[in-house]
């Protein structure tokens, strides 16, 4: 009987010291009363870097997690069909030059024989119809050289676009950045509009995350948060609301929620204020905190 006695007290004790433990870890795993916590992955605004013209690419000169400037050499393409291009248009080119200069000589030629008919006619030692003929070639010699320039412009031109072309084969970089994302590798034949690389400003990065059906309503553009990682527990960096969804969506299988019950959620945008030595990349998991009450001290999310 005894022994039954101190059994049952056994288990009242365990019993009680379980309930205690779950109300004080329901109690610790809640924030205070203006502070919502959510959590996320980092990302940031791609910018994909494309090839204007088909061709084949002849070489991609980074690979994903580097670091790139503006204005940096990315990826060479090659196309046959431009280069013939721009070959035969230097030998129009140089053809049209080589005719302007014919044009101009004769056209100068003319005009002396024009003006020396012209001083023969006026002391009576030719005919008219001889100094007439005279000034119609140089008139025609003038026109032969204009037709003649004109064409080395259209050749020039020519030269241009295609040298054009082939300059937007050498894919540089927007903006600086890094590199997300290889897309093609040398060898491969692109399309106009292909995409080679993507990259993304470490300078804008930003928290998407997921605040529940009822706590939406306390938040607003230009609240206050602060983003946590695993990789800097002790460095919580400070972001802005920058964006609240118009609509709802059904929790997101990655997203953690302290009521498992919730189902609906609205998509936040925590826009980062910086990035110090760029230390957050894109894909990182991390935590927030949004405060959307004055006054309330910042606490680390619990979960």
């Amino acid at each position: 009987m005894k022994t039954s006695r101190i059994v049952m007290a056994g288990v009242v004790l365990a019993l009680a010291g379980a309930l205690a433990y779950g109300i004080w870890q329901a109690r610790d795993r809640g924030l205070p009363e203006g502070l919502i916590q959510a959590n996320g992955r980092l990302e940031g605004d791609s910018v994909l870097v494309a090839s204007k013209y088909p061709g084949r690419l002849e070489s991609v000169l980074v690979r994903e997690g580097d670091m790139v400037s503006s204005g940096q050499l990315l990826a060479r393409l090659h196309s046959d069909e431009v280069t013939a291009r721009l070959r035969a248009a230097q030998a129009s080119l140089a053809a049209a030059r080589a005719q302007q200069q014919r044009a101009a000589a004769a056209s100068a030629q003319a005009d002396k024989d024009a003006a020396r008919f012209a001083d023969l006619l006026a002391r009576g030692s030719v005919d008219r119809m001889h100094a007439e003929q005279m000034q119609l070639a140089a008139v025609s010699a003038r026109s032969q050289a204009v037709q003649a320039a004109e064409q080395i412009h259209q050749a020039e031109a020519a030269v241009a676009e295609a040298t054009a072309v082939l300059r937007e084969l050498q894919l540089t970089a927007p903006s600086g950045g890094m590199v997300s994302n290889r897309l093609r590798e040398p060898g491969e034949m692109l399309a106009a509009g292909g995409g080679v690389v993507e990259l993304v400003d470490l300078n804008h990065l930003y928290l998407k995350v997921y605040v529940p059906e009822n706590q939406i309503g306390k938040i607003r553009l230009g609240l206050p948060a602060q983003i946590s990682t695993d990789a800097f527990p002790a460095h919580p960096f400070d972001a802005t609301v920058s964006h609240i969804a118009a609509r709802a969506e059904f929790t997101p299988k990655e997203v953690q929620t302290p009521d498992e019950r919730v189902k609906l959620v609205y998509a936040v945008k925590l826009s980062l204020s910086s990035n110090p030595q760029l230390r957050l990349t894109p894909g990182l998991p991390a935590d927030a905190v949004i405060r959307w009450k004055e006054g309330v001290a910042w606490q680390a999310p619990r979960w």
